[in-house]
């Protein structure tokens, strides 16, 4: 059995653009790495399971995820245990983590390819802080930078299709805290503006939504109720 890390990621900032003429949104965005992870415990079989779910991370649908369209983009075979600990539907990228941790272990490098499971798995596949462009498998890496944040959980997720949709009709509004989605997932989602209320409230700082939503974060540490405090942490390259 092999026993790997899927590390959430967090997007700080997030300008739309353009949009294809397939429809897929063109973005410019800094994305960090997290030291908040799922763990998946790999062992010959076929199937995906749910191992121990700890601090409210949700489950994974054993026939439609991530992590079996991974295994067959690397035409690879495995039974995979997925210990969740990233929220689901939080704007997080726990599914594209827990792909791109599968592509690692099968050796697979190619983010161009990796684009073809998700917009987030090419910067999950390479991880640290980046900028990352096009529909997601343009990535220029940056120096990393030693973060503390705290994220508000929101007990909901956000529909990333459902936000990009809303954007879109709402004639391509830009955000004015950095992220412009975060007009189109307060529509979709009007219970988000409570959640970020209290965060400030209970911060004295301006919450931010991290990507499509659910979650808000801010920086700094302060734990509480529906709180995770977060660090930042470099590439795998760049780790000694």
């Amino acid at each position: 059995m092999t026993t790997v890390s899927a590390s959430a990621k967090l997007t700080l900032s997030l300008r739309i653009t353009g949009v294809r003429a397939d429809g897929y949104h063109l973005i410019d965005a800094e994305m960090v790495t997290l030291d908040l992870a799922d763990t998946l415990s790999i062992e010959a079989g076929h199937g995906v399971v749910h191992g121990v779910v700890i601090e409210g991370g949700g489950g994974v649908d054993p026939d439609d995820n991530l992590i079996t369209r991974a295994l067959a983009l690397v035409r690879r075979t495995a039974r995979v245990t997925v210990s969740k600990r990233i929220p689901t539907g939080a704007g997080l990228g726990g599914g594209s983590a827990d792909a791109a941790a599968i592509l690692r272990w099968a050796g697979y490098t190619d983010v161009q390819g990796a684009a073809q499971l998700g917009a987030d798995v090419p910067f999950c596949l390479v991880g640290g802080r980046a900028r990352v462009q096009g529909i997601g498998e343009l990535i220029e890496p940056l120096e990393h930078i030693s973060r503390t944040l705290t994220l508000l959980i929101p007990p909901f997720g956000c529909s990333t299709p459902a936000v990009y949709r809303c954007w879109d009709e709402m004639g391509g509004p830009k955000g004015s805290n950095g992220n412009d989605l975060e007009p189109a997932a307060l529509e979709v989602e009007p219970r988000l503006d409570q959640y970020r209320r209290a965060l400030e409230q209970a911060t004295g700082q301006t919450a931010r939504l991290a990507g499509s939503g659910s979650s808000w974060f801010v920086e700094g540490a302060y734990p509480g109720d529906d709180r995770i405090v977060v660090g930042t942490v470099p590439a795998l390259s760049q780790r000694a």
